[in-house]
């Protein structure tokens, strides 16, 4: 019997296998692959970079993430967002005009944010849905010297956290969960969480603006950890740059809200969806330049580890002790959700 995969990305084996065999075209620099950010294609004289990203944990807010998690992505090969199409998905018997409505206003704020023109796309009602999904498609430019390449990097340079984890899953937790944590967690640190989503925000492109600016060809990558938390972002970051990760977890800034609402519910940080950090490889004697440039904007940033040269090695140390970097291959916020609706208490 074949197993079934379970809810979240696919298993980075098989998505590499999957992606072993797509062909490409000389107007490709940078295609699919695990830990790439977005596409990198020629169109005319510029570089056009494409992006399509789902939102499927989050029904508050939905259109308003959806601009965000696509430009950052986009950000993240040091080009500037500037086009979306949208597929909206709504469900049959619970869709209003007034849910519509509220959908499209947050997808015109987020678009305006993030400096990007919403210029298409498809709504429907579908039925089997029990909450709305968004697909977003998001194209940028960039000139080539602009781009960021994580072929560039190499053994020794340092991995950069700009802000903490995790602003996301936190505040996610904080809006949906906000009854079952009232019993345990003091009201005005779930009040502090839930604003999370907006300050300091999911937005990543300016943090990603001021390193590719500030370092140039010192800047080696960029990623931003989604799904999966922190621990899945630096995983995929070392299967991009094709190298081994050494990190120091003690160096890795939690938000206290986030320590505090893991703690109530049994969940780890660094596996909780941690949208508006941003993860950069940096060449060693950039470190400085990196860091003063971000803490300069009002972005906290910390050095959390180092690329290694075996690709193999995903480290974590922590209080002088070395394991491996833990594992996720089911979000903790997506896990938790999926044992609540299992745990008849629940309901």
């Amino acid at each position: 019997m074949t197993e079934t995969l379970p809810p979240g990305k696919l298993p980075p084996e098989l998505l590499a296998s999957l992606l072993a065999s797509i062909e490409s075209d000389p107007s490709v620099v940078v295609g699919p692959g695990i830990g790439r950010d977005a596409a990198v294609v020629r169109f005319a004289d510029r570089l056009l970079v494409l992006k399509t990203d789902p939102i499927t944990l989050a029904t508050d807010e939905i259109g308003w993430y959806a601009a965000h998690v696509n430009a950052n992505d986009i950000a993240c090969m040091g080009a500037t967002p500037r086009w979306m199409l949208v597929t909206t998905l709504l469900p049959e018997h619970d869709t209003t005009s007034a849910l519509v409505e509220r959908i499209f206003a947050g997808l015109r704020e987020g678009c305006d944010a993030v400096g990007v023109r919403l210029v298409g796309g498809h709504t429907e009602i579908t039925a089997g849905l029990d909450r709305p999904i968004m697909v977003g498609l998001m194209a940028g430019e960039a000139e080539l010297e602009q781009l960021v390449d994580p072929s560039s990097a190499g053994a020794g340079d340092t991995i950069i956290l700009a802000r903490g984890i995790a602003i996301e899953g936190t505040a996610i937790l904080a809006r949906e969960m906000a009854e079952t944590l009232a019993g345990q967690v003091d009201q005005a640190i779930i009040e502090n969480a839930s604003r999370l989503l907006h300050d300091p925000g999911l937005s990543v492109v300016p943090a990603a603006r001021i390193l590719r600016d500030a370092l140039g060809p010192q800047l080696h990558a960029l990623h931003d950890p989604t799904e999966g938390g922190l621990a899945t972002g630096l995983r995929e970051l070392g299967a991009a740059t094709g190298l081994g990760l050494a990190v120091d977890g003690d160096a890795i800034p939690i938000y206290p809200e986030t320590q505090a609402l893991c703690d109530a519910l049994g969940l780890d940080p660094l596996g909780l969806i941690a949208s508006g950090a941003l993860l950069a490889v940096v060449a060693p004697e950039g470190v400085s330049t990196a860091l003063a440039a971000l803490h300069e904007a009002g972005i906290p940033a910390a050095a959390i580890g180092r690329l290694t040269a075996d690709p193999h090695e995903a480290t974590l140390t922590t209080n002088g002790t070395t394991a491996p970097l833990p594992s996720f291959p089911v979000d903790e916020i997506a896990r938790f959700f999926a044992e609540q609706n299992d745990d008849p208490a629940a309901h």
